[in-house]
């Protein structure tokens, strides 16, 4: 029944405290942010909650302000139009205002959040369409068989599931070393991206660390990366709507015409940012230039295990990692 979304009982709490209280007293409690993930669930009926809770009305967590070292904080309900068109994160972190205005598309920019982008579920078709993978509770993985579509799937650390991480926020913030705040019923606890985005081999069922009557409040971006060299770049089918085939994110520092450090991070090769820490340790030290650029293609995809229709992606990320190199030159 496409379209056709289930009767279900929704809450609009005023404060953080009445938000996870409602979700305190009902197992199956769905918060709804910006919606955009949460309304497809519904319309595809795979997902059936009885309650909805509409966060949006939360001012704690809408908003971008400044942060001591020069850091910024943006609230979990700020919507990505407000994150690429603020001044504040063009200054500082103008490859965050670039990722946040290459999702989707304008119309859900203007609803959608960043909080939202970072926390939404996979996109795997197989899984988005209701069929009984390990994902879903059941025993298999239907987009790793030898038929199956699997050209936006994983190169890495698949175990047993086989999906990637569909945010173009996520490898972005990964790289900025970002904190993410959380509130739970009883404690507030800010975790790194490390801790924050988990792979199958942690828990197949969920994407992120939030638990259960868990709120993201927000994300707090330090300012170590502030006003250094930055770059993102994103490979999909079209430039609206689509999800990427793999993007990457870089902020690096120069000290004479050569890199004296740098963080890489790549989307949509796994479930999670991958960090490209040999990528690091190579251009450590290094002057940007064609020479350096091979040798990052070199090591960018290593360990790469290739389905049967995204070999392809192996090659883009290779050469997504020396453009990112070139972009210091």
């Amino acid at each position: 029944m496409t379209d056709v979304m289930h009767n279900f009982e929704l809450y609009q709490p005023a404060t953080v405290a009445d938000a996870q209280s409602i979700l305190g007293d009902h197992e199956d409690a769905w918060i709804v942010a910006g919606g955009k993930d949460s309304l497809d669930w519904f319309k595809q009926r795979v997902k059936q909650p009885s309650v909805v809770v509409d966060i949006a009305a939360l001012e704690e967590l809408h908003g971008i302000r400044d942060e001591d070292g020069g850091g910024l904080y943006i609230g979990a309900m700020t919507t990505l139009t407000a994150v690429n068109e603020s001044a504040a994160v063009k200054n500082r972190f103008p490859m965050l205002a670039d990722a946040a205005g290459r999702v989707a598309s304008p119309q859900i920019r203007n609803a959608g959040t960043i909080g939202g982008n970072v926390a939404q579920d996979t996109r795997c078709s197989y899984y988005r369409d209701g069929f009984p993978c390990y994902r879903a509770g059941g025993n298999t993985c239907y987009a790793n068989t030898p038929t199956a579509m699997n050209r936006e799937h994983a190169l890495f650390e698949a175990s047993r599931c086989v999906a990637v991480t569909p945010s173009d926020t996520a490898p972005v913030l990964a790289a900025l070393e970002a904190k993410f705040v959380i509130q739970g019923r009883r404690r507030q606890r800010e975790v790194s991206a490390d801790e924050f985005f988990i792979g199958p081999d942690v828990d197949i069922t969920r994407m992120t660390s939030l638990e259960r009557g868990e709120i993201l409040l927000g994300v707090r971006v330090p300012g170590k990366w502030a006003g250094a060299q930055q770059y993102f770049e994103k490979v999909a089918d079209r430039n609206v709507w689509d999800f990427a085939l793999v993007n990457i994110a870089i902020a690096a520092r120069m000290d004479g015409g050569t890199i004296s450090e740098a963080s890489v991070v790549c989307g949509a090769v796994q479930c999670t940012p991958r960090r490209l820490s040999d990528v690091e340790d190579l251009i450590k030290g290094e002057a940007p230039g064609e020479e350096l650029e091979t040798l990052v293609k070199r090591v960018a995809a290593s360990g790469a295990k290739p389905l049967n229709y995204n070999h392809f992606k192996v090659p883009m990320m290779q050469n997504l990692a020396a453009r990112a190199v070139r972009s210091l030159a």
